[in-house]
This record gives C-alpha cells, structure tokens and sequence, in this order.
C-alpha cells in the first residue's frame, strides 16, 4: 500500500478555500461505497443529490483526478474528499472496478503516445536542415522586430497610449510565423504596459530590455554557452524533457515546496511551483500547463518537503528544472529563510546573468508586515524592507498576529506578491 498522505497534504491540493470546506462534508464514510485503494489509485462512491453516486478516482502517482459530478474545479470537492476518507484509513486493498481500470488504462496510453510524439518532435528538430531552416526563419522575424524598435523609439511613445491591440498583435503573429514564440509573448505584453502609472518608462524599458535581447541573438556565437541558452530560451528555442534530463545539471537535495500561482493566459493555465533546496539553497522552478478542462499537476504541495534530484534547463542562471527523481516526500517544515539585504543581493546577482528575468523567488525569515501610508511592507528585524503586492493583507497578519513569519513570494519589478508564510504554532499558510 502507498504512503497515505497526511491532512495537511490532501487539503494542499484543493483549488480553493471553497473546495477545501467542501471536501471535508463529504468525507463521510456513510456518504460513500464501494471505497477502495491500491499502490497506484483510490477509488470509491459518493451519494449526491441524484439517483447515481458519483464516482471518483484518484490516480495517486500524479496525481490525477477523475470524478462523474458536473464540477469543473480540479479535484473536484468528492476527489479530495476520498482522500480525506484514504487519508484517515479507509479504503483498503481490493481489486479495482472496471471503470477505475478503463480510467487508469486511457491514462497510461495517453501518456505513451505523448512520450512517442515528443520524442519524434525532438528527432525532426535534431535534424540539421530542419534546424537550419529555423534558424532562418527566426533571423529574419528578429530583424523585423529590430527595425519595429527602431521606429517606435524614433517616432515618441505618445502614440503607444492610444494605440489600438492590433499593433502589439501584428507584430506578435509576425514573430509567431517566424518560430520566435517566447518572443511574440513577450511583445503580446506591451499592451499592458501602458495601461499602468508611469508607463513611458516602463515601456521604454520594455523596448530596451527586447533590444538587448535582439542584439543578444545576433552575436550569440559570442556569447558564453550559459548564456546563449538562455538568450535562445528568451526567444522561443525549447528543449524537450528528454533533452533536460540528458544535458541538464543534476542537483539532488530535500526540497522544500515554498509556493505555488497559477496563471491563466488564453487557453492555457499555467502553474509555477518554487522550491527551494535545505541543503544547497538553491532556488528552482517547476512548471505544469493545462488546456481548459485539464488537471494541472498537483504532485507539488505547499509547505511539504520532497526529497529528489531535480534536472535545471541550461541557461546562465538556471532556474528552471523537472523533477529527475523523486524518493518520496520527506516531511512538512518551514524553509530556510534570509534576510532583505541577503535576498536582494541574491536578485541582483541573478539579474547581472539573466537580465530577462521576469521574477525571483524570495523566502525571507523573521519578518513582519508594516504598513506605511496605504503602501504594505513585510519588515525584517534590520529594519529593511520590501513592498507587498496584495489586495487583501489580512489572511498573513491573521497568522502573524503581529509576530515575526518566515514568508515567501515572487519579487518582480511590481512589488512582492505574497504566496505563503509559515508560523511557529500554525504551520503553513498559503496567500
């Protein structure tokens, strides 16, 4: 039988405080039948509120979820709350219905032919013509671009105020045509930029940190190797999972899980998970997509620690990894903080590699959150301090009552937004 995870596990999985509520009113075993659980999956009945029960399963090696109930969160309210039930001992050893075994056979052939697909994608993309008409192509999209900079410097930003989407889309889909991918969403996210207070300099960031990114690419060749991954990254040249875990560092070491957001863009969610090592206080990212309808992975909890070998995506400042291995999950502790001054240093340091860089990952011990005018702050003991990016601060001084947390969150040039704190007595709080 599978480790069966704890309280504090399952509820990590729910996709809001909703679910979680109501996930605990259906763990009741008198709501379910036919419970059951293996090395791989639980399964089992809920009665709801028509004739049919509704049938959820839980594949536990994901894990994913699959439930008959009309919801469209996932898990669903019925899924987590089987795992409340397996959680608390329910369930034992029994030979899998037939639509569980369906359910984990469709699962297993899906994955199959993804692993086949990838695979015949990597071997196209190995091939040197291919890779050379690319390479082509994606030159010439960034000389567009080029010259598109040129002109918006050389005719003033006023225009960009008024300026209609479909300027910012135009030349996105010219880049799309061109295979430079990761560059026309960056160019897609113009258009934001100047709906915010003070947006001629931030745009005018914007168009310098997109030149310094096209001239990166025209001198690639004298680029060190760190950093020209990361400048093809920045583009839009991925490496598939294989090639990751083949050419990628390998860093083994008790994970601490420090946060999770999931961002919705068009038609496809995406879900960053930090970890941070106890060991090597290395920071990582982990990232999961999902189209609409689709299970996003949920293996990454909040405030456990795992123990694994994660492969980093090459790159000058490596950051991004997949989980190479995993020897199963080592416990729930709070991470290894620092201090203000110790994690800009550290931001700087990432932003003297990767000048790209989007966000950092901060996880900061002993501090408080102040309050200066209608601005939010957390304060370290040294009196530094870093500003909030929140709506609603009182979930964290809830937890905190005043008293120093160990707190993460994702830094940008935005401000900090807030995504967990730990307290001595209470644990683990997501925000």
């Amino acid at each position: 039988m599978s480790d069966r995870w704890d309280r504090e596990h399952v509820l990590g999985l729910a996709p809001d405080d909703a679910s979680a509520k109501a996930a605990g009113k259906v763990a009741v075993p008198a709501k379910w039948r036919g419970l059951g659980a293996d090395d791989e999956a639980v399964w089992g009945e809920c009665a709801g509120s028509g004739k049919s029960a509704y049938k959820a399963c839980v594949d536990l090696t994901e894990p994913a979820f699959r439930c008959s109930c009309p919801s469209r969160k996932f898990p669903c309210k019925h899924a987590l709350g089987l795992l409340l039930l397996w959680s608390d001992g329910a369930g034992g050893a029994g030979e899998r219905p037939a639509w569980v075994v369906e359910w984990i056979e469709e699962r297993r052939q899906r994955a199959e032919t993804a692993q086949r697909k990838r695979t015949e994608k990597a071997v196209r993309q190995r091939d040197p013509k291919t890779a050379e008409r690319r390479e082509q192509r994606v030159d010439g999209g960034i000389a567009d671009l080029d010259q598109w900079l040129r002109d918006q410097v050389a005719h003033g930003l006023a225009q960009a105020e008024n300026a209609p989407y479909r300027v910012w889309d135009e030349v996105a889909r010219r880049l799309v045509d061109a295979q430079a991918g990761a560059l026309a969403g960056q160019v897609r996210g113009l258009a934001s930029v100047v709906r915010r207070e003070g947006w001629p300099d931030r745009l005018l960031e914007e168009y310098a940190l997109l030149r310094l990114l096209v001239r990166a690419h025209q001198r690639r060749e004298e680029l060190p190797e760190g950093l020209r991954e990361t400048v093809r990254a920045r583009i839009g040249f991925t490496l598939s999972q294989e090639e990751v875990l083949e050419r990628g560092e390998r860093v083994r070491d008790r994970w601490c899980v420090v946060g999770s957001r999931d961002v919705a863009q068009e038609q496809l969610t995406t879900r960053r998970v930090w970890l941070k090592g106890r060991a090597s206080g290395r920071h990582a990212l982990v990232l999961s997509f999902a189209a609409p309808g689709r299970t996003l992975d949920a293996s990454l909890v909040v405030g456990t620690e795992v123990d694994a070998e994660l492969a980093f995506y090459p790159g000058a400042r490596p950051l991004r990894a997949l989980v190479a291995e995993r020897s199963g999950a080592a416990g729930s502790a709070a991470p290894d903080g620092v201090g203000v001054g110790v994690f800009l240093k550290e931001y700087a340091a990432a932003l003297a590699d990767d000048p790209w860089l989007e966000r950092w990952p901060a996880v900061l011990a002993g501090v408080r959150l102040g309050r200066d005018g209608g601005a939010l702050f957390v304060v370290d003991d040294a009196g530094d301090a870093l500003p909030l990016r929140m709506a609603d601060p009182w979930r964290l001084l809830a937890v905190s009552g005043g008293a120093p947390v160990t707190f993460a969150g994702e830094w940008s040039t935005r401000g900090m937004r807030p995504l967990a704190a730990w307290h001595p007595d209470e644990g683990v709080v997501i925000l």
